[in-house]
């Protein structure tokens, strides 16, 4: 699990494009905070602050504000920029630290499987686990490994081993990673016989002796 981490924050007035804009020329970075059936509060963030928390993976964080009880919160959403580089805005979702929250977790494949070395290919349409877990213990990644995948063999939902504490309610029969035959890629179409006539138009053929029509 990742380290749990404190970002200050302090609220803000301002909004739009502009705003958001100043805000971070100053090293800010804009955000909002909701949940909890509590007011959806606008707040400004130190930018080298939040690039550490990503940076460590935490998914869930204590916001700091003067005069203020600490409130934890789940980072859930974090906006880039179009090349996937620089935060635009973060959206936090308050949390307590004993209740079990709904999120979704990268799934890591580890190890090497036999059947992708046996000439078969592996093929992952599961990237992603959707989870039910406890607030401050949200694992970074759920392992699998594939160390004994043979070929024709797949890994399941229900197959996954899970952390303490983690569910999933997604269907156990789905496929999370499996090894299948590589397509042969079907020969072109050998090239026409040299001298071989192109085929005849179908129309009335003109009798003979009889002069064609223009």
């Amino acid at each position: 699990m990742a380290e749990q981490m404190v970002l200050n924050i302090t609220p803000r007035d301002s909004r739009g494009t502009r705003a958001a804009t100043k805000l971070r020329e100053k090293g800010q970075m804009p955000g909002v905070l909701y949940g909890h059936k509590e007011d959806t509060v606008s707040i400004a963030i130190s930018a080298s602050e939040l690039a550490n928390v990503v940076r460590h993976k935490a998914r869930v964080v204590d916001l700091q504000t003067a005069g203020a009880p600490v409130q934890k919160a789940l980072i859930r959403e974090i906006q880039w920029d179009h090349l996937g580089k620089e935060i635009l805005h973060v959206d936090f979702e308050r949390v307590s630290a004993d209740e079990r929250i709904h999120v979704s977790v990268p799934i890591e494949l580890r190890g090497v499987a036999p059947g992708v070395t046996g000439g078969g290919v592996l093929d992952q349409p599961m990237h992603t686990l959707a989870i039910e877990c406890p607030a401050i213990s949200i694992p970074e990644t759920i392992r699998v490994n594939i160390g004994e995948l043979q070929l024709g063999a797949a890994i399941h939902v229900r197959d996954l081993h899970l952390p303490e504490g983690v569910t999933t309610d997604l269907d156990p029969d789905s496929v999370v990673v499996h090894v299948t035959q590589k397509q042969v890629e079907p020969e072109a179409g050998a090239a026409p016989t040299p001298g071989v006539a192109e085929p005849e138009v179908i129309g009335r053929k003109v009798a003979e002796g009889e002069e064609e029509k223009e």
